[in-house]
């Protein structure tokens, strides 16, 4: 079983900046990828970007620019710099890693989500 301590959501005007964080522990013996998800009331939750272990990143189209995703995979930590936000970023925010236990099993796990408010 993976755990998730997640944190750095709230509360901010538009424009303004917030950095998630994010800590996976437990069953793991390797991550293929972390990412952060976003689920906004009514919609569908949607990637927002992920990191490779070697570095590799991706990015929704809606945040190229503005969100940067870094961590240290050996580690099992992920961050989210958000920049410039809009209200339309408003949502809860996800951790999700995939990886393998240590008897080598596939797991993709999700944190329990912090809430990100953009408003003035």
């Amino acid at each position: 079983q993976v755990q998730f301590v997640e944190s750095g959501g709230g509360l901010v005007q538009p424009g303004g900046s917030l950095r998630l964080s994010c800590a996976a522990s437990g069953s793991i013996f390797s991550i293929a990828v972390m990412a952060w998800y976003r689920q906004a009331p009514g919609k569908q939750r949607e990637l927002v970007a992920s990191v490779t272990p070697r570095g590799t990143t991706e990015y929704a189209d809606a945040v190229k620019g503005r969100f940067s995703i870094s961590g240290d995979i050996a580690k099992n930590t992920v961050y989210l710099q958000m920049n410039s936000l809009k209200p339309e970023d408003t949502a809860v925010y996800y951790c999700n890693a995939r990886g393998a236990t240590p008897s080598l099993r596939p797991f993709d796990s999700w944190g329990q989500g912090t809430q990100v408010t953009v408003s003035s």
